[in-house]
């Protein structure tokens, strides 16, 4: 056998760590806290910076004395984008949710202060619904946008909904204000899973888990809708199980494993 198959790529490695230590932060890092983080000499940290920079994935402040994600970085960010890796690796988990469950199911993504759906899976005789593929939606007032808002920290949310302005309706329903939508993003958090009664469509209801991504960060929420009287809300939580464990495929297959 070719050596070259099993032998170590310390390089490569320490590399990928960089990158992935890099695209977790808020903002640009110095090369002694990568160094920390990562337990490796300072030196090797530099090299393989200088390399990364050459190529564009990584950018140097000199004045701050930080490195952060560079354009060639987000370029591949985009090539993920493009190839709609969530809708390709969501598509048969939604599926096969909706054969375990006979209700429909979608899968939305935050954008902005909405919600937009990228795949709805219809069960057999269940009725079609507003969250159509390329829909928005606000996303206070649905169940997937809930799940998703209660994992931001209360800075985001706050900047998100800054005033009453911010708070579109449909139907008359979902909070109105931001400590209305605090006290309901707080009840998420306690359960687990948000849910929507009739907030969307009338006389239909959600329940709600968000997917998260390798940083912890929401990257879509997983949703299933029903006619209010086929689910009593006793079983909402054993519904919102089903909703985890797909969530957690999901979230499994979007970090590559």
């Amino acid at each position: 056998m070719d050596d070259r198959t099993t032998r170590p790529a310390p390089a490569a490695h320490h590399t990928l760590r960089i990158l992935a230590l890099l695209s977790a932060q808020r903002g640009p890092i110095a090369a002694s806290t990568i160094a920390h983080a990562l337990q490796l000499p300072r030196s090797t940290v530099y090299r393989l910076l200088g390399v990364l920079e050459e190529h564009g994935f990584v950018l140097h402040f000199p004045e701050e004395r930080r490195y952060g994600i560079g354009i060639a970085a987000f370029e591949l960010s985009s090539g993920f984008m493009r190839q709609e890796p969530l809708t390709r690796l969501g598509r048969p988990i939604l599926s096969a949710l909706v054969d375990r469950l006979g209700e429909s199911a979608h899968l939305a993504v935050l954008h902005g202060r909405d919600v937009v759906y990228l795949i709805e899976e219809r069960a057999p005789r269940r009725p079609h619904l507003v969250t159509d593929v390329g829909v928005r939606l606000p996303s206070h007032v649905t169940a997937s946008g809930r799940a998703l808002l209660a994992t931001l920290p209360k800075s985001q949310l706050r900047a998100l909904f800054p005033s009453s302005e911010s708070f579109e309706h449909r139907l008359d329903s979902g909070p109105s204000r931001y400590a209305e939508l605090s006290r309901l993003l707080d009840g998420v958090r306690e359960r687990g899973f948000a849910a929507e009664d009739g907030d969307v469509t009338e006389g239909i209801a959600s329940v709600a888990v968000a997917v998260r991504d390798h940083t912890g960060w929401p990257a879509a929420g997983i949703a299933v809708s029903f006619p209010r009287d086929a689910i009593p809300v006793e079983r909402w939580p054993d519904l919102a199980a089903e909703i985890s464990r797909a969530a957690a495929e999901l979230s499994r297959r979007i970090r590559g494993r």
